[in-house]
């Protein structure tokens, strides 16, 4: 398979450019977490200083296992979760008066790094 490396993994260089980047949001969460739950409980999100250092763990460990390829399908599955939570809760660009275009831009970019979270899932269910 032209795609994959010797494990039979899809592409190191698909998975590094994908998880990387995640891993980078991740730990941007984590470092600025008062900055995030404040943002999230402004949002409306329950329990935010829970979910928020949760949901951002689920990105980290997800990001780090698609890039390894170490329990790929827990991993794709952490990253799907985290944007089928975050999108719609975060980026209600259908709720919002100023910024529209910025909501729904982040909007877009969360559901397409979501379906490659899917990919990534049948893939490793493929194995």
């Amino acid at each position: 398979m032209a795609d994959a490396d010797s494990t039979g993994a899809p592409s190191r260089l698909g998975r590094l450019l994908f998880a990387g980047g995640l891993t980078v949001l991740a730990a941007l969460n984590l470092k600025n977490l008062d900055g995030r739950i404040a943002y999230a409980d402004a949002k409306g999100v329950p329990k935010p200083d829970q979910l928020v250092p949760a949901a951002s763990g689920l990105l980290l460990g997800g990001s780090l296992g698609i890039a390894s390829w170490t329990l790929p399908r827990l991993s794709a599955a952490s990253i799907a979760t985290f944007f089928a939570g975050v999108t719609p809760m975060m980026h209600d660009f259908w709720n919002v008066e100023d910024g529209t275009e910025d909501e729904f831009m982040s909007f877009l970019q969360n559901l397409a790094m979501f379906g490659a979270a899917v990919a990534f899932f049948r893939r490793a269910n493929e194995e």
